[in-house]
């Protein structure tokens, strides 16, 4: 049963791709290829689809930084258009403003090679693209759906009055003092120590 989703990073050139894991929890990059032709391209998303159990592509939507769409946008429709008639699953438009730039900034930090960069912008960019998608669909609960963290909230019996900020301090494992009296082989009420 599919369980996947799949990213799409389009570009005139390459097209970085990535994958979310079966919960929907992360994405990871998966790979970047150059763009051949419309069919060739559509043929290869189809085959990464089938092989990856995708039940969903989500697709950057290139719109420009004021949230007006672009000359962008048109080649992006053209090429959805097309993949659309040539997969099966169903495709999301998502917002792409700043990924292929966090994906730089990140690739940077990383010291990664300019020469390395250019093959694993594209890839990282779909990568951050998806996650957001990833993690709007978590926090969303429509029809009474719980999101993720509601789900770890409750497996771990995490108890957070919503009203009031996390107190970091009345956390027992934050507590540096006494650890570090332990660190020392001292124990707290120790009266040999």
């Amino acid at each position: 049963m599919p369980s996947r989703i799949l990213a799409l990073d389009y570009g005139t050139k390459r097209i970085g791709v990535a994958l979310s894991d079966e919960l929907k929890w992360t994405a990871q990059p998966l790979e970047t290829f150059e763009r051949r032709s419309l069919d060739w391209d559509v043929g290869h998303i189809a085959a990464l689809i089938s092989s990856h159990d995708v039940e969903r592509v989500v697709l950057g939507f290139p719109l420009q930084l004021d949230g007006r769409q672009g000359p962008a946008v048109l080649a992006m429709r053209v090429f959805a258009e097309k993949l659309e008639a040539g997969i099966s699953v169903p495709i999301v438009l998502w917002d792409e403003r700043m990924t292929t730039k966090a994906a730089e900034d990140l690739l940077i930090a990383a010291d990664v090679s300019r020469k390395k960069r250019k093959g694993a912008v594209d890839r990282v960019a779909a990568a951050i693209l998806l996650q957001s998608y990833l993690e709007a669909q978590a926090s969303s609960t429509l029809n009474g759906a719980t999101s993720a963290v509601d789900e770890i909230e409750q497996a771990w019996a995490i108890d957070v009055p919503s009203d009031q900020p996390y107190d970091a301090t009345r956390n027992s494992h934050r507590n540096h003092r006494r650890r570090r009296d332990r660190r020392d082989g001292r124990l707290p009420d120790d009266p040999m120590g």
